[in-house]
């Protein structure tokens, strides 16, 4: 599975978040949706050569010079005319043909449903939002009920297909996500998850889900005329929840949802025998989204507030804490603490980071309106409780869960900061891409710790395709490698690396556009594999070779996503030795994220982040300092 659980928030540096703050009126545009998805070009597969060139040219600053030239030789024969390669290129292409995506369905397979790894820390990214200020719980309350109305107002757009389209370098961007992440859970397999999505359904779903000190409840968010319940109404009926959950000596049940996915699948199927348990899993599964009201967290100080807050919204703090106040199998859980700690979860399977990000700054924006409606005084139902019989088996698999959860606390390190210096007006200053900047600071910093460059994971949108989700950009690259290695070096002078810097942001920047138009390599070399998989009776060498497993290897898995929202998204590594960088460039700062496991001697979350700020620092002093020849 090396690689493949590359972490795929969507790059989404050039997608322009469309501003969703005016209340669109409620004329259905029936079929908009569906013309807008046919006219979008179908996602290419590369030519072969091609990819074998770049993935030769990708392989270079990170492994050593005998590994290429034995890759070299196994790519030579596996591009021979009438070879193994030109029968799987040719398989890809009838594929591409065939189908709407010749890689949506191997992605959501391989990258997410068929990966055992628990979804907490492993797979599901938080949001931190700008901390709130409550004074008490009417406070969380007034919070809770004005964002649950927002959504509401954002799912209005969806319904209605009045949802703003989206573009990209005046290209239509595919909208396919934004119907996938209401209405939708994941499912635990044994051996493999499935997604399921209610919003299409006959009969949509009309409630969400509440959790409170670890009990669930079904609020039925909308009038039997079809109109959303006001802020009022809404406030009123999380009273009544509130009111009805203050035991907390209840089981967790919640947290199976965060064990091995193996595991959970089989008490999954164990917890469900039981009638009166799978009816309080449907009404999870299908309610439209989750709303978690927090209990408060040890206080931290000032500056440490937004890694605390990072790792309440990543995985809730532990048994102790919050982790049980979850269902981690729901697509969207919105968390809201007690303290003012305020973000979300989101199940990776269905959507990358833009589109749920888009969403969260429009809720943000809806909750900025004072209210003007006038709430009719119509008596509201009792909010339902859910009940769990929990057998001593099902007991058994809580206290499992609950340990493993507390292992994976302890052993992510994260740590959560905001650079002050500057943010993407002074590379854009310097006619720098501010994404390729950040990106080569990444590589500098990486270096100065470990004296060698690794392959980075930043993720790219292919939603310039129907039904496109990721590819990679590849940041290591030779540019970056020769620009790290001078970058310290006192022989060079500072013209020489300025140039090289130049260079290295501009490979950056050309190997994304490469990316976002459906030429990278990653992909297509995944969908090769797979071809050759169903196809032929031996894995083709190159899949063997000690230089793939290397490229897959992400040392540095990062993700751009840029929100209005002053907020960070973070995610966990996506291998043992490895960290998670995300970053949310705004105009004067940048918000960034970065992750590492502690089980791991080499890898420290504290220095990686300082040494980003000092890349990013010491990059700014070098422009300034140096003359350039005009751009």
């Amino acid at each position: 599975m090396l690689g493949i659980l590359a972490r795929t928030m969507v790059k989404a540096g050039m997608v322009k978040p469309s501003g969703l703050v005016k209340p669109v009126s409620v004329t259905r545009v029936t079929g908009r949706y569906l013309t807008h998805q046919e006219g979008l070009p179908k996602l290419p597969v590369p030519p072969l050569k091609q990819t074998c060139d770049r993935y030769l040219a990708a392989l270079d600053p990170i492994v050593d010079p005998e590994e290429l030239n034995h890759t070299r030789q196994l790519l030579e024969d596996f591009q021979k005319p009438g070879g193994v390669g030109e029968r799987l290129q040719k398989g890809l292409e009838s594929r591409a043909v065939k189908l709407n995506n010749w890689l949506s369905d191997w992605w959501l397979q391989t990258a997410y449903l068929d990966y055992r790894m628990p979804v907490v820390v492993h797979s599901s990214p938080g949001v931190v939002l700008p901390r709130m200020e409550f004074s008490d719980r009417q406070g969380q309350m007034r919070y809770a009920a004005k964002l649950i109305a927002g959504v509401l107002d954002f799912k209005s757009m969806i319904d209605n297909e009045t949802l703003p389209l989206e573009y990209l370098g005046g290209k239509p961007l595919c909208m396919h996500q934004y119907y996938q992440v209401l209405s939708s859970c994941r499912i635990p397999g044994t051996k493999r998850d499935t997604v399921v999505n209610y919003a299409m359904d006959k009969r949509p779903s009309t409630h969400i889900t509440v959790v409170h000190n670890f009990q669930f409840f079904v609020l039925d968010v909308y009038n039997s005329d079809g109109t959303p319940l006001t802020v009022d109404q809404i406030y009123i009926q999380l009273e009544k929840i509130w009111n009805s959950s203050l035991q907390t000596n209840k089981e967790p049940i919640g947290i199976l949802t965060s064990n091995h996915r193996n595991s959970w699948g089989k008490a999954y199927n164990n917890l469900i025998k039981d009638k009166t348990n799978k009816e309080s899993v449907r009404a999870i599964q299908k309610s439209i989204f989750t709303v978690c009201l927090d209990a408060p967290m040890p206080r931290a100080s000032d500056d440490m507030y937004r890694t605390r807050a990072g790792v309440q919204m990543l995985h809730g703090g532990g048994s102790r804490w919050n982790s049980g106040n979850r269902w981690f199998d729901k697509t969207l859980q919105f968390i809201i603490g007690e303290d003012g700690t305020c973000g979300l979860i989101y199940e990776h399977a269905p959507a990358e980071g833009p589109p749920i990000v888009s969403l969260l700054d429009h809720v943000v924006e809806y909750m900025k309106k004072s209210e003007m409606v006038r709430t009719p005084m119509v008596p509201l139902r009792m909010p339902q409780k859910l009940r769990f019989n929990i057998t001593p088996e099902i007991k058994k698999d809580i206290e499992d869960a609950k340990q493993n959860m507390n292992i994976m606390v302890h052993d992510l390190d994260l740590r959560v900061n905001v650079f002050t210096h500057f943010g993407k007006n002074f590379p854009k200053s310097q006619k720098m891409s501010p994404d390729a900047f950040i990106q080569m600071a990444l590589q500098l910093a990486y270096y100065r710790i470990y004296k060698r460059c690794c392959p980075t994971y930043e993720s790219a949108s292919l939603r310039m395709f129907r039904l496109g989700r990721t590819d990679t950009i590849r940041s290591a690259s030779s540019d970056s490698a020769s620009f790290v290695k001078a970058m310290d070096d006192p022989v060079k002078h500072n013209t020489e690396k300025v140039a090289l810097l130049d260079k290295a942001v501009k490979a950056h920047r050309s190997y994304t556009d490469m990316a976002i138009r459906g030429q990278a390599i990653d992909r297509h070399l995944l969908g090769l594999k797979l071809q050759a998989i169903e196809d032929l009776a031996a894995l083709p060498e190159i899949f063997m070779d000690t230089s793939y497993a290397v490229a897959l290897h992400y040392n540095l898995s990062t993700s751009q996503v840029p929100a209005k929202t002053d907020c960070v998204m973070c995610f966990g590594p996506v291998v043992p030795d490895g960290y998670g960088v995300c970053y949310n460039p705004m105009d004067t700062h940048i918000n960034f994220a970065v992750s590492a496991f502690n089980s791991c001697q080499d890898t420290n979350a504290v220095r990686l982040a300082q040494g980003l700020e000092d890349a990013l620092l010491d990059m700014k002093t070098l422009l300034e300092q140096t003359p350039r020849a005009k751009l």
